[in-house]
């Protein structure tokens, strides 16, 4: 429990992932710190940090639980050969599936098991060997950015009619395929005010739940979607998307790779990040 809640900085998602209530985890870290008369965290209002004492133990028993894995690995006979991913899947489809087919070339006896997530994972071995995600900075991860999100207008050449997209007035004409992102809002409204641009009440719009049904409606000539630049880079060689001249935005969203720092010493996830690393 101590580690869980230590990794997660968090009681409750502690709880989560190991199937408990949040009272029994406060609970049970209570009693530990009473056992070496320590306080192991500091908590400030919801903020949940580890004292130095905290971290000692944190590090040390991650650093156990790692080296009994190993071994219960070694002793049942089986080689770390089969990876498991949590991905996005947008980055997914639109990014790494077209890419994996050389790593298994060159790689053929390590398996790839893509496990596709909408939300950010608990990072945890219990949940996946590896993890694409938009955290950072976790205590015991190695991390290595991957793409910076940045958004900007695509739509399908049949769209433009042998008309050439030079003006605000032409866009705003055009269906908007519009993704609602939950918390950050609409991304064409976000759009809107970066780029100080008034979106006419009565423009045609088509709402979505993902960004990959808007950019799958502007493969089909549908309207114009806001996409991240690399997750569409291969459309557009394809000529099934056309980038439009105007400006795009930066939303600050960064796409991380994550594993435990000392597992990027086993064979199979140090030969992923070297090929991970190495694409563009």
């Amino acid at each position: 429990m101590f580690e869980a809640a230590a990794r997660q900085r968090h009681f409750s998602r502690a709880a989560e992932e190991l199937c408990i209530t949040q009272s029994a985890v406060s609970h049970q870290i209570r009693l530990l710190e009473e056992h070496f008369n320590q306080r192991l965290f500091q908590r400030e209002g919801r903020r949940l940090t580890l004292t130095p004492k905290g971290e000692l133990l944190y590090q040390e028993s991650a650093r156990i639980f790692n080296e009994l894995s190993d071994l219960n690995q070694l002793i049942a006979g089986k080689k770390h050969q089969t990876l498991r991913l949590a991905v996005y899947s947008s980055f997914a489809v639109k990014w790494l599936i077209p890419r994996l087919s050389e790593f298994r070339r060159h790689q053929p006896d390590i398996q790839i098991r893509l496990d596709m997530i909408t939300d950010d994972p608990v990072l945890s071995d219990s949940v996946a060997d590896m993890f694409i995600t938009g955290q950072n900075n976790q205590t015991g991860y190695w991390q290595q950015l991957l793409h910076r999100e940045r958004l900007i207008p695509v739509c399908s050449p049949n769209l433009l009619n042998n008309t050439q997209a030079t003006d605000l007035n032409w866009l705003l004409k055009q269906a908007l395929l519009v993704v609602d992102e939950g918390p950050l809002g609409l991304d064409w409204q976000r759009w809107a005010v970066s780029n100080d641009v008034a979106i006419p009440n009565d423009s045609e719009q088509h709402l979505f739940s993902h960004v990959l049904l808007a950019i799958e409606a502007a493969i089909v000539g549908q309207g114009v979607a806001l996409a991240s630049d690399f997750m569409v880079a291969n459309d557009i060689a394809q000529k099934r998307l056309i980038a439009l001249p105007f400006a795009g935005i930066d939303t600050g969203f960064e796409f991380n790779f994550l594993c435990k720092q000392r597992r990027t010493n086993e064979p199979a996830i140090a030969s992923f990040i070297n090929w991970l690393t190495l694409q563009e």
